[in-house]
């Protein structure tokens, strides 16, 4: 909506008729703008007033109270809603008690980080933006604030797209000459010296650990593009040495395979490492194998349909106006089946492949989502940022953004 249209229609809903309880917030495919629906939601718990989400009703709808701020702020954001009565409320609980629904009470705005390297990158970051264009507040963090113990200041955080062996992505097969990734060799590299640490490996192995225990404690974790992956790898390696010297490119030990521990790890197991230095992968756990010579074809991955009275969890984080959906590239594209733990949900599928998953590690969670931009199929370093302006209603940005309210959700506890 334009915001000379946008402030016209707030005048008319504000000298409009008496507020009615609450604002309906659809999310079907009836919304005009579904990811600053998320953003508005997140304000009105900021503000401390109540909300709810009502899974599997409208495409996960959102009940925020009918007050003049947030009408002014839902008409500013493009956001439409609909004023309900009591009345009408009843009719919708009594909807949602006969179906495949739930209402879920949202008590607090959750505190959010993201992970990543303290300059600009020459390439963006999904969650990045779609923070960014809903309109929600985060602190960027990393290692230092990471090593330092402050992931505890947080109730959910999300990875960067980081390599976690400290193999640098193998971009140097590419880009060994690029200055921004020579800036970024330099920058780690310093930053390990700082902390203490031998090399980067060890440096990323140290978060990695700092992380896992994070999520044992109760955080909440999300990550995409190679994050989930080469976490995963470096909690497995324990004291092994599975990152080949970045300077000469050095094949990775092949007897490093049998030494990983993948009782350590939160959703895989069993994965066998890319030892030559001359393919750009890190493992067969990613399904598409991207870089390679067998890279395979995108195609669609669907979503799982979950129920929202028995499993709450799951069924939030796949709530969408859509089913299936177009899957994108990312250095880790997408998590083959029989490397995944048998406690580890899928919740979305492309064939022989997970897209996107979820589980559990003491009191907190993990969701790892495949590919790096879900309207930019084919990103590459130095293309343009995506535009969200352009996809307000994108399907696959709106899985990032279940994932940013899940944590505000009352507990409760997952059947699966």
């Amino acid at each position: 909506m334009r915001r000379g249209a946008a402030v016209a229609a707030l005048a008319l809903a504000l000298a409009g008729p008496v507020r009615a309880q609450h604002l309906l917030v659809p999310m079907d495919r009836s919304q005009t703008d579904h990811l600053k629906a998320y953003g508005l939601t997140y304000w009105v718990l900021e503000r401390g007033e109540p909300a709810e989400w009502f899974l599997n009703y409208q495409g996960g709808a959102f009940l925020l109270p009918d007050q003049e701020p947030v009408r002014r702020e839902a008409l500013l954001r493009g956001v439409r809603f609909d004023a309900v009565g009591a009345a009408d409320v009843a009719r919708i609980r009594g909807v949602i008690a006969e179906g495949n629904m739930e209402a879920v009470p949202l008590e607090k705005a959750p505190k959010i980080a993201v992970y990543t390297p303290p300059n600009s990158t020459p390439w963006d970051d999904a969650v990045t933006m779609a923070l960014e264009y809903a309109g929600i507040p985060y602190s960027q963090i990393w290692d230092e604030e990471v090593v330092g113990g402050e992931l505890s200041d947080y109730d959910w955080l999300h990875l960067h797209h980081e390599d976690f062996t400290g193999q640098y992505s193998k971009f140097y097969l590419t880009y060994a000459g690029a200055a921004w990734l020579q800036e970024e060799v330099g920058r780690n590299q310093d930053v390990a010296r700082s902390l203490g640490f031998a090399d980067v490996p060890a440096l990323k192995k140290a978060v990695s650990e700092s992380i896992r225990a994070y999520v044992e404690e109760g955080g909440f974790i999300f990550a995409m593009c190679s994050a989930p992956e080469t976490l995963e790898l470096a909690l497995a390696a324990g004291p092994v040495d599975i990152a080949a010297p970045y300077s000469d490119g050095s094949p990775v030990d092949p007897g490093a395979n049998e030494r990983l521990n993948w009782a350590h790890t939160l959703a895989f197991e069993g994965g066998q490492l890319q030892t030559s230095p001359s393919v750009n992968a890190f493992s067969d756990i990613d399904g598409h194998q991207v870089n390679t010579p067998w890279r395979k074809e995108l195609g669609v991955y669907t979503l799982f349909d979950f129920s929202a009275k028995f499993d709450p969890v799951p069924a939030m984080l796949t709530q969408n106006h859509e089913a299936v959906l177009p899957d994108f590239y990312g250095l880790t594209t997408s998590f083959a089946l029989n490397r995944l733990k048998p406690g580890t949900i899928v919740l979305a599928q492309e064939g022989e492949w997970a897209k996107y998953v979820h589980g559990t590690l003491g009191e907190g969670t993990f969701t790892y989502f495949g590919g790096h931009d879900p309207e930019d199929p084919e990103h590459q370093i130095g293309d343009p940022a995506t535009d969200l302006a352009l996809h307000p209603n994108s399907p696959g940005y709106r899985l990032i953004l279940n994932n940013v309210l899940f944590p505000a959700a009352k507990k409760q506890k997952l059947k699966t």
